[in-house]
């Protein structure tokens, strides 16, 4: 029987014990070192943006396939200056922002915003709006000398399309009747109908104006996809004023909303707001908001 010499195996394997060591080191296998910190200490709190993904210049996706647009450089902005923080723009459609932010799933959501009464129940609005949204009339273009603003349309007793009672819209006509008692929009509650429809109605002379987002006048009628763009020549469009849009919070983020605040201030005092205002709408749009914007809208 062969007989073992223990001190020449136990020499062995010590050597390679060390050996072993010096290919951890040199990245052979990754050493784990024990610690008593959880996993996650020190990690960032995640803050999930949801935008929609077409809403030019607002919220959208750019060439790069980066979430763009000026609420969402805004918001850019303000996880730049929280470092505790990490930001992440996720682009989605406006059923699932909405239903997203009010549960939970998102802590904010962007998508041109207006503020009603029925959304402050379900969703936080800081104290600054994050943008505007212009609206104003679109109108047959023979008549563009005559109209010049809702005033001269009213004095004209032109005839406004339809417009449903819970459409923001309705709101700011309603307001404009309240403030020129004897120079009123005759204004009509609508059921629902496709938006693209007002403009062959103002064609057709069933209507003379439609109280419009200007958003929408130039996706149908100035863009080369729009549905009217062979016949813009027959349009033409006046601006009313600007409706302030807001960043919606998770009615559980109050703390975030107010840190949006204090940011946007900084943002406002610096010129950046400005400078951003330049970069996507082309001029300063807060010029154009009426009072605080919220009022039922």
């Amino acid at each position: 029987m062969m007989k073992y010499n223990w001190k020449n195996v136990l020499a062995v394997a010590a050597v390679s014990l060390l050996t072993a060591g010096l290919l951890v080191g040199c990245g052979g296998v990754k050493k784990v070192e024990k610690t008593d910190k959880p996993a996650d200490a020190g990690a960032k709190k995640v803050v999930k943006v949801a935008h929609r993904a077409d809403y030019v210049p607002y919220c959208f996706i750019n060439k790069d396939n980066q979430s763009d647009g000026f609420e969402v450089a805004v918001l850019k902005e303000l996880a730049a200056a929280l470092p505790q923080y990490k930001f992440e723009f996720i682009p989605t459609s406006d059923d699932d922002l909405l239903i997203g932010v009010e549960s939970g799933k998102y802590d904010i959501g962007v998508k041109g915003a207006w503020y009603t009464k029925a959304r402050k129940e379900k969703f936080i609005f800081p104290k600054h709006y994050i943008a505007a949204s212009v609206i104003g009339i679109t109108f047959r273009k023979e008549d563009e000398g005559k109209i010049k603003d809702l005033e001269s349309f009213a004095k004209l007793k032109g005839k406004l399309v339809p417009i449903a009672p819970q459409n923001a819209q309705y709101a700011v006509v309603q307001q404009y009747n309240r403030e020129h008692p004897d120079n009123q929009v005759k204004l009509v509650p609508s059921e629902n109908f496709k938006v693209d429809e007002a403009y062959g109605w103002i064609l057709e002379g069933r209507y003379d104006g439609y109280f419009n987002i200007e958003l929408n006048h130039i996706n149908n009628v100035e863009k080369e996809t729009g549905k009217y763009y062979k016949l813009r020549d027959k349009f033409a469009y006046v601006r009313h004023q600007a409706i302030p849009t807001y960043a919606l919070f998770n009615k559980k983020d109050q703390q975030l909303a107010d840190e949006y605040d204090k940011v946007w201030e900084k943002l406002q005092k610096s010129g950046k707001l400005l400078e951003l205002e330049n970069k996507y709408f082309g001029f300063d749009i807060f010029k154009l908001v009426k009072g605080d914007g919220k009022g039922e809208r």
